[in-house]
């Protein structure tokens, strides 16, 4: 296996997998098979007494010795070689940051252009710059056989080929706490137009911007839109709600309006919502990032409507 001529990180794992599946089963049944048929063949009944005289077999002592050295050698060349093409990110790859928090992924391109899911065109390589911005995550992507830590301060890298267009999953494959199940999105491998279309499209497709700042600073992954539970509250019909919150330990009652807004945003834990953990980071937004998100939660947070193609509304 040359490291070198390997296109994709496919090629690169399931030889791998596959040789040392094989010589594993090979072992197995070899091994299984010989004692049996030592079982059956000297079974107390069959010799109930040893016949044989010899103490020792050079040939045998030098064949259970050089097999399984040869053996190991041979994994470790195929395991090397698949390791070094993990690393070598093909000339000409696109690259992309992954920005992993509590409990969502961002993906931001070079021309400035961001999403919660990984937009990648079909057939060219990908190295995907992989930041954790609070604790240890995990970039696994099964499709693409690719798994990475994200450790927060340190700085890692993976890169794959999406051979043909379709949806892949992404998850976190390291347990970062409650929100860590939720902590799922998809890779969308596009034909080489369409991403070139995507990449350079302004704005989201018509969505409210406070929307795209939620989505781009990981609030989506705690906060529903559609009132389904999550780690944190639902931000769907939240202006005017009554909720208990905690301040200083001491229970209250308040209206979600604007100054409650901005102080739960800027300081998460003054005014704890009752039932919730404080595990919300402190957000350093600008004063119209702010005022964009406090505008779409105004309008209930709902998921914006569009229409497609066939010029039926969706989500």
């Amino acid at each position: 296996m040359d490291p070198n001529l390997i296109t994709s990180t496919q090629a690169a794992v399931d030889p791998v997998f596959m040789f040392i599946f094989g010589a594993c089963l090979l072992l197995l049944v070899g091994i299984t098979g010989a004692m049996v048929w030592f079982v059956i063949r000297y079974h107390r009944s069959r010799a109930p007494q040893p016949t044989s005289q010899n103490d020792g077999n050079v040939w045998l002592e030098i064949a259970w010795t050089l097999l399984p050295t040869l053996l190991v050698l041979a994994m470790f060349y195929y395991g090397w070689a698949g390791y070094l093409a993990l690393r070598n990110v093909p000339k000409g790859a696109l690259e992309v940051t992954a920005t992993a928090r509590m409990w969502s992924w961002n993906f931001t391109y070079a021309n400035g252009r961001s999403s919660s899911k990984l937009y990648v065109p079909a057939g060219k390589p990908v190295k995907v710059n992989l930041v954790a911005t609070d604790v240890l995550h995990g970039f696994y992507l099964p499709a693409f056989r690719v798994k990475r830590d994200l450790v927060p301060g340190m700085t890692n890298y993976a890169w794959f080929v999406a051979t043909k267009p379709g949806s892949y999953d992404l998850f976190c494959s390291q347990y970062c706490g409650t929100g860590h199940s939720a902590m799922i999105t998809t890779v969308e491998a596009l034909p080489s137009a369409e991403f070139t279309a995507w990449l350079n499209k302004e704005g989201s497709g018509g969505e409210h911007p406070g929307k795209e700042l939620l989505e781009k600073q990981g609030c989506l992954g705690c906060h529903s839109l559609d009132g389904s539970p999550k780690v944190g509250p639902t931000f769907k019909g939240i202006w005017g709600r009554s909720v208990t919150v905690l301040t200083g330990g001491r229970e209250r009652t308040l209206t979600v309006d604007e100054p409650y807004l901005r102080r739960s945003i800027l300081e998460p834990k003054a005014d704890l919502v009752k039932g919730y953990p404080p595990v919300m980071p402190a957000s350093p937004l600008k004063d119209e990032e702010l005022k964009s998100i406090i505008d779409f939660l105004k309008s209930g947070g709902a998921p914006s409507l569009k229409r497609d193609g066939a010029g039926l509304e969706i989500k």
